[in-house]
């Protein structure tokens, strides 16, 4: 069994660029006097019939044809373990902002504990074991920070970042688009780390659009 699973999770979505997307997808054959996408408000719009049949019949001819997905952008909280993280980062084009490990893992309020890894039961001994010796590091991380020895704290630093698990569970802010998530649904939905892939193909189900523009 895996632990931690509950704790994968993505929240705090923002859509934006429906409308400049339609109306620059119509740009290569000036055909701007056929558009039916209408705004509402300042981050979403109601994507006509003229737009979504165009849109999708660019989508089936190929990635060259469907730049406008790359002006559909979507931002938003992801809390994925770090072994997700390196599969996701193939598919990034845009921005993120990450939680530090260089400025938190050992620098921070609380110990570490085992709720901040996703991990198999079967390993339940040994990670306990590398938590253990994480908070130690951590313990004299502290007393060389209150002592001001910078070196110090820059070695424990740098063998923590050796010894952290790829399990460990890290929050990034990221910018992403409708093209690079209609790769990743295409590519992820049924990848062998499914349980961990299937809560972003879930939330990627649940953008607007998402039948006709990614997941068709």
């Amino acid at each position: 069994m895996i632990q931690n699973l509950e704790k994968i999770k993505v929240e705090n979505t923002s859509v934006w660029g429906f409308e400049h997307a339609m109306r620059g997808m119509r740009n290569p054959m000036n055909s701007w006097e056929r558009t039916d996408t209408v705004e509402d408000g300042d981050t979403f719009a109601f994507v006509g019939d003229n737009d979504m049949k165009l849109a999708q019949n660019l989508i089936k001819a190929g990635p060259e044809h469907r730049k406008y997905l790359r002006m559909i952008h979507v931002a938003a909280d992801f809390m994925l373990p770090r072994y997700i993280w390196s599969e996701f980062d193939t598919y990034h084009f845009n921005t993120q902002n990450s939680c530090s490990t260089m400025h938190k893992l050992l620098n921070n309020k609380e110990p570490i504990s085992l709720e901040q890894f996703v991990y198999s039961d079967t390993i339940d001994i040994l990670m306990g074991d590398i938590v253990d010796r994480l908070n130690d590091m951590r313990n004299k991380y502290l007393i060389e920070k209150a002592a001001g020895n910078s070196e110090a704290m820059n070695d424990l630093i740098e063998i923590a970042k050796q010894l952290l698990p790829e399990g460990f569970l890290q929050l990034r802010t990221r910018d992403t688009n409708y093209e690079e998530l209609r790769n990743v649904y295409r590519q992820r939905k049924n990848h062998r780390l499914h349980r961990e892939w299937g809560v972003i193909c879930q939330w990627i189900e649940s953008l607007p659009y998402a039948k006709e523009l990614l997941i068709s």
